[in-house]
């Protein structure tokens, strides 16, 4: 196997798994996102080449079809080569265009999967993400499109579901838009919410409050650091 997909978590190594580990150790070019730099690209060798292709919200990044042409050249030359991802790489990561890329190029590849920043989030918290009874359900949903603005074909009813846990990734910007529409068709208005800032990092921040003053928060703070925003019964 030429070509290994690994997730590298919310960000600190010690999240890593053992075959994660193994695979960047081992690997002469990292492909690494922005958010998968940092103390994890020490484990790589000192012969590896480092290509950073990360993409973060209102900064210049790579096209993704850039990227994908990227691993395909790479993926010929028979080296050991390593797509890092933050987070795990089946959630909101466009895996998906990656490996097809490299499906339509005859390339093999392999998925480590890693610790999703949902979870890391929820462990970080203290808090379970279901329960008997009370939360049978979890959704993830993305909080940006293609544009960076609110989705606009979100279920409004799913999302206002008292009995489900819901995770929303990359959604600090639009929040404010997103709970005016839950609010408005019916979301109480005394709904708990978690939102978790770089999590595992030392500049971990996780706050906690009502969906009015969570709202406050995020209008005061002016920062571009990755959240988690959670909400639900278990909060």
């Amino acid at each position: 196997m030429t070509i290994s997909f690994v997730s590298s978590g919310p960000g600190n190594p010690d999240l890593l798994t053992v075959q994660a580990v193994k695979r960047i150790s081992d690997a002469d070019i990292i492909f690494y996102d922005d958010l998968s730099a940092g103390e994890i690209l020490n484990l790589a060798k000192k012969s590896a080449t480092l290509l950073s292709v990360g993409k973060r919200a209102g900064l210049a990044s790579p096209k993704q079809n850039q990227v994908s042409r990227l691993l395909v050249e790479y993926g010929r030359t028979g080296k050991k080569i390593v797509r890092l991802k933050s987070g795990d790489s089946s959630i909101f990561s466009r895996l998906e265009e990656e490996i097809t890329a490299l499906n339509e190029n005859g390339l093999e590849f392999e998925i480590i999967p890693g610790v999703s920043s949902a979870m890391a989030a929820a462990a970080a918290a203290k808090i379970p993400l279901t329960r008997r009874v009370m939360s049978r359900r979890v959704q993830f949903i993305t909080g940006h499109d293609f544009n960076g603005e609110l989705p606009d074909d979100l279920n409004i009813a799913s999302l206002i579901d008292p009995n489900c846990t819901t995770v929303i990734f990359m959604g600090k910007k639009t929040f404010p838009n997103l709970a005016q529409i839950l609010l408005e068709n019916g979301l109480d208005i005394k709904t708990k919410v978690l939102i978790a800032e770089d999590i595992s990092r030392k500049e971990e921040n996780i706050k906690k409050g009502t969906i009015e003053e969570i709202l406050i928060y995020l209008k005061d703070i002016k920062s571009n650091h990755p959240a988690v925003i959670i909400f639900g019964p278990l909060l």
